[in-house]
C-alpha cells in the first residue's frame, strides 16, 4: 500500500533521518524559546496545513522534514518536541509508514492527540493550461488514488509521475518549463511556489478527510501541544499486538473478544506484516476509552497474556 494518504510521503535518503531539515547545530529540541514540532515538508503540505491549523503557531516553532518517518524519528531522537504526521485517509487507508515506523524503531514515542483535515485537492500548472494540453501529472503515490475518478474522466492519457510530497510535486513545477506537466497539491502550495490552480476539488469524494496524530516521547514533560481548539471528551487508545499464537486457528478471535466480552468498541483493526515471513502479522487496533477505564486495563490484561508482545501507541483525547 502506498505510505501516505494525505499525499504526501517518501522513503528516508541518507544520513540521520532527525536532522534533514533542523539546525544540526543544536541538539535541543527547542528553538528560540519555542518548542520544536516537526511535520512532512516542504512548506504547503497537507501536513502543515494540518499543523498550522491545529496549534498557535506562535508557540511552536514548525520544523519541516523530507519524510513521514524523518518527522517520527525526530521525536525519538529528541530532535524536536512534538510532531505531526499523517495516519489515514478516508478514501486511501491508513499510512503504513506511520504506523511501521510508531511499532518499530520509534518504541518511545506515544500519540498524544489527533487532528482530523478535510482534504481538497487541486490541480496545479506554471501558468493557467487546457486539460487537453496535460500530459503528465506529478503527485505522490497516493493521492491519484483519492482522484481515480477525475484523471480517468479528464486526463485519460496523462501518465502519473511520482514525487516525495504533495508540496514537492508543486515545487517540481518551478523547475520546469514544460507547460505539459501538472500536479496535484494543495492551493497552499500553490500560491507558495507561484503556480495557477487550474482545477480545485478533484478528489473522488467531497468528504475526503486525513486523520493526523500529535506525537512525543513517552519521558516528555512537555505533554500535548498547544491545540487551538479544545479535543473531543471522548478518549481513544490505539496499540498493536502480536504473537506465536497467530499460527493456531481462532487467535484472534480470541484476542478480540477480551475487548468485545466488555463491550469495548474497537474503530479501527488492521493487520501489517512483521517483516520476517509470509504469514507473519501483527495486528492494529484503535479502540473507545482511556487506560484509565477498568474494562480497557482488564482487556489488555486479558490479551497480554494470549499476545507475545502488546504495545500501547498512546491513549489520548479523541478529536473534538
Amino acid at each position: 500500500m502506498p505510505q501516505a494518504p494525505d499525499g504526501e510521503g517518501g522513503s528516508a535518503g541518507e544520513g540521520s533521518s532527525s536532522q534533514r531539515g533542523l539546525d544540526r547545530g543544536s541538539d535541543s529540541p527547542r528553538a528560540h524559546g519555542h518548542p520544536r514540532a516537526g511535520y512532512l515538508g516542504p512548506e504547503g503540505t497537507f501536513s502543515e496545513e494540518a499543523l498550522l491549523g491545529s496549534v498557535d503557531g506562535a508557540a511552536v516553532a514548525p520544523v519541516a522534514l523530507e519524510t513521514i518517518r524523518d518527522a517520527v524519528m525526530a521525536v525519538q531522537e529528541r530532535a524536536v518536541e512534538w510532531a505531526l504526521v499523517p495516519i489515514e485517509n478516508s478514501i486511501e487507508g491508513s499510512v503504513t509508514v506511520t504506523l511501521d515506523t510508531l511499532s518499530g524503531e520509534a518504541s518511545d514515542v506515544a500519540i498524544v492527540g489527533e487532528v482530523v483535515l478535510p482534504v481538497r485537492h487541486c490541480l496545479i500548472a506554471r501558468e493557467p493550461v487546457a486539460l487537453e494540453e496535460i500530459d503528465t501529472v506529478v503527485s505522490h503515490p497516493h493521492v491519484p488514488g483519492q482522484c481515480t475518478r477525475f484523471l480517468h474522466e479528464q486526463l485519460p492519457h496523462a501518465r502519473v509521475v511520482a514525487a516525495s510530497s504533495t508540496a514537492e510535486a508543486v515545487r517540481l513545477l518551478t523547475e520546469r518549463e514544460d507547460p505539459s506537466w501538472a500536479a496535484i497539491g494543495t492551493r497552499l502550495a500553490a500560491e507558495i511556489y507561484g503556480c495557477a490552480v487550474v482545477r480545485e476539488g478533484i478528489q473522488d469524494r467531497r468528504d475526503n478527510e486525513t486523520r493526523f496524530v500529535w506525537l512525543s516521547r513517552v519521558d516528555s514533560n512537555a505533554g500535548p501541544p498547544p491545540l487551538r481548539s479544545p479535543s473531543g471528551a471522548t478518549r481513544k487508545t490505539s496499540l498493536v499486538f502480536w504473537g506465536p499464537g497467530a499460527d493456531r486457528a481462532g487467535w484472534l478471535v480470541l484476542c478480540l473478544n477480551e475487548f468485545a466480552r466488555r463491550e469495548i468498541n474497537l474503530t479501527k483493526i488492521e493487520s501489517r506484516p512483521r517483516r520476517e515471513r509470509l504469514g507473519h502479522y501483527m495486528f492494529f487496533v484503535d479502540l473507545e476509552g482511556s487506560l484509565r477505564d477498568e474494562a480497557v486495563s482488564e482487556a489488555l490484561t486479558g490479551l497480554q497474556g494470549l499476545c507475545e508482545q502488546v504495545r500501547v501507541l498512546g491513549s489520548y483525547p479523541a478529536a473534538g
